[in-house]
């Protein structure tokens, strides 16, 4: 199917069929989707995802050290490991701290009630992170929820759930300090973020 043809249908009440995670492992185990499928599954469709540049790296590598190094065993820093919403969303977040312990990670992905912090870092896929995957989150009771943006070279911390929404949303510049709400002691520096 085309672009074209994905317009056609948006415009029109087509029924569409809805993978669940289970349809989706199985198309990896198939081999219908490969390692270098660059897709998520998101409300039960197979979403693209946009390349890592290199500014995008660099700043998912820093998040991953500085929270290592603050989180120390409070918690299980995992890096674009992918995350279970529910039955027909899961993404694949640049970062999420899990609470321990890890080895029960072995079996299974995360799922919302043992995600301390996610994050996405944002550059072309701003509007994706802030949109539709910010109300996939909130929905799922992800309690706190960090955008890096580097179109504006801040951090958006959405936090305080209220039914599927986040009631607060904060802006840290690259001067300021990131805490982690449900572990306080992990607070990391902005700056290293964004030079």
């Amino acid at each position: 199917m085309d672009v074209a043809d994905a317009d056609i249908l948006s415009r029109h009440a087509v029924p569409r069929h809805r993978l669940t995670v289970d349809d989706y492992h199985r198309l990896g185990e198939a081999g219908v989707l490969g390692a270098d499928d660059r897709v998520e599954l998101l409300e039960g469709q197979l979403v693209d995802m946009s390349p890592i540049g290199p500014r995008h790296a660099y700043v998912v590598d820093a998040l991953s050290k500085l929270l290592m190094s603050a989180a120390g065993d409070r918690a299980w820093v995992r890096v674009q490991n992918p995350i279970v919403l529910d039955s027909g969303s899961e993404p694949q977040p640049d970062i999420v701290l899990a609470r321990p312990p890890s080895h029960k990670y072995l079996l299974a992905h995360p799922r919302p009630d043992d995600v301390v912090l996610l994050i996405e870092v944002a550059d072309s896929s701003f509007e994706v992170d802030s949109g539709a995957k910010l109300e996939l989150y909130a929905r799922a009771g992800i309690r706190e929820f960090w955008i890096v943006d580097l179109t504006a070279d801040c951090v958006l911390v959405h936090r305080n759930l209220s039914g599927d929404r986040y009631a607060s949303v904060s802006r840290v510049e690259t001067s300021g300090t990131l805490s982690v709400e449900a572990l306080p002691e992990v607070a990391i520096q902005a700056a290293p973020l964004f030079s």
